[in-house]
């Protein structure tokens, strides 16, 4: 008996097998992300086109505008200097006109000039002149500013001077003048209205202010005097008074008396001032 080798079996060739890997869920996302960027640069590129093109269409006609005025411009141009040379040509100037023209601009300019300096020189003189007569007037200004103060100072001492007295009816009087000073020393005090009186010895009476005054008769040796006052159609004798003595009566309406005063009486004359109340 024959004993076999130990031939091992045979065995059935093995097969790898693999389980299929699932695609990762991010590679789908990738690819719809890249063709949706894709169509938007399609897009984009092709509206960039189109608006370039528009500007391009757009430059071309206001290149086609500009061309056309440019061509106007240089009609015109070409048209003026046309009629430049013909109205030149009708003109006649030659150069030794031109010359002419500008030779005698020139003088006028120079002449012009000439003028404005000379008024220029007389504007300065006559400016010195005023000055210097501004300058002595205010000189008299200066000197009438003193004597005027000196009258001010005058007529307040002969202000001062100025009496008060009782007239001839008992009433006290204002402040009487006794000649020609105190009496305009009287007007400016303001305090009644004031008339000179210069009567004459007349049958004819003298109207001053609202009043008539008939002077008939004067005494020079005595300083004394006979009028007649018509006031309110009434007459008054005033006889025999007394230089520098208030004479005294009522006119209808008035609250204080009317005055005559007399301070200068000579043959056939006085001279003196009605007073009257405001």
């Amino acid at each position: 008996m024959s004993i076999s080798p130990n031939v091992p079996e045979p065995r059935e060739p093995e097969h790898n097998i693999y389980e299929a890997t699932p695609t990762p869920r991010w590679i789908p996302a990738v690819f719809v992300l890249a063709f949706a960027l894709l169509g938007y640069l399609l897009y984009a590129g092709n509206t960039s086109k189109t608006m370039l093109e528009n500007e391009l269409a757009q430059a071309a006609s206001k290149e086609a505008v500009l061309t056309v005025q440019i061509d106007q411009t240089n009609s015109r141009v070409a048209d003026l200097k046309g009629q430049l040379e013909v109205t030149t040509q009708k003109l006649g100037f030659t150069q030794a006109e031109l010359g002419q023209a500008r030779s005698l601009a020139q003088n006028i300019r120079q002449s012009q000039k000439e003028s404005d300096d000379k008024l220029t020189a007389q504007i300065g003189q006559v400016k010195q002149d005023t000055d210097v007569k501004i300058g002595q007037v205010s000189t008299d200004l200066t000197g009438a500013k003193g004597d005027i103060t000196a009258t001010k100072a005058d007529l307040e001492a002969t202000k001062a001077k100025l009496t008060s007295t009782v007239g001839d009816l008992g009433v006290q009087s204002g402040l009487i003048a006794r000649n020609q000073e105190e009496l305009d020393a009287l007007k400016h005090s303001g305090d009644r209205s004031i008339f000179d009186l210069n009567l004459k010895r007349s049958k004819t009476p003298t109207r001053v202010g609202p009043i008539q005054i008939t002077l008939t008769k004067t005494d020079p040796k005595k300083f004394k005097y006979t009028l007649t006052v018509v006031a309110d159609d009434k007459t008054i004798e005033k006889k025999d008074k007394t230089a520098d003595e208030p004479v005294q009566f009522y006119v209808k309406g008035a609250t204080h008396p009317y005055e005559i005063v007399i301070f200068e009486v000579t043959k056939d004359k006085v001279t003196g001032y009605l007073s009257a109340p405001k």
